[in-house]
């Protein structure tokens, strides 16, 4: 099983991943605010099928990675910080628009909330470099099973993302009205999660170059 570090390290990853604008947010906010809450929760439903279609892809092959191509979990490190320092440039640097911006949408099917969740998910670049590159960071092979771990690890982000995702789509609507009138709440929003996604970024790359020194 994981050590507690890697709980906390992993659920922190996920909390700032999912907090960070990206096409699942982009997606389920502004569907929310104009469908309504049942057609986000909808679209959350097949977000949260495809984060388990990813794990079960990664996991199945993480064994054989690391004992095949130790380096590459070196050099899973090195790609995990770099992308999290991206992140942390991305929200921090100036400009962007708020997604919690009211406009009206297609009314769609549940069938298409459900499906437009899931392909969103499955193309989103931030979900595949969060199984290939991120989880693998927090797994020690002197843990136990590499696959049990990447699966309880896996099973962390899932729940932090469903329920960071679910709460931001009930309040959507209330959050919409409350930053169109203090926009300087964004900033604050922008500044916490760069700080959060930098520091976990710093920890990685500090682990990497601590694992090519041994």
């Amino acid at each position: 099983m994981p050590h507690v570090a890697a709980f906390v390290g992993m659920a922190g990853v996920a909390l700032g991943m999912v907090l960070t604008p990206g096409p699942n947010m982009m997606y389920l906010v502004p569907r929310s605010i104009s469908q309504g809450r049942t057609a986000g929760l909808v679209s959350l439903s097949g977000t949260g099928v495809g984060f388990i279609i990813y794990m079960v892809m990664a996991n199945l092959g993480i064994a054989a990675v690391f004992v095949v191509v130790p380096w590459l979990y070196i050099s899973l490190k090195v790609v995990g910080a770099g992308y999290l320092f991206y992140l942390a440039w991305k929200t921090l640097k100036p400009g962007g628009h708020s997604l919690f911006e009211t406009r009206m949408l297609e009314m769609d099917s549940r069938r298409k909330l459900f499906r437009m969740g899931l392909t969103t998910n499955l193309l989103n670049p931030k979900a595949a470099i969060m199984y290939m590159a991120l989880i693998p960071q927090f797994i020690h092979p002197g843990s136990g099973s590499v696959v049990l771990q990447g699966f309880v690890l896996g099973a962390v982000q899932i729940s932090v993302s469903m329920i960071v995702n679910g709460a931001i789509i009930f309040a959507a609507g209330a959050i919409a009205v409350f930053l169109k009138s203090r926009p300087s709440w964004i900033t604050w929003q922008r500044w916490v999660t760069g700080a959060l996604l930098g520091a976990v970024g710093t920890k990685l790359a500090v682990d990497a170059f601590t694992s090519s020194t041994l």
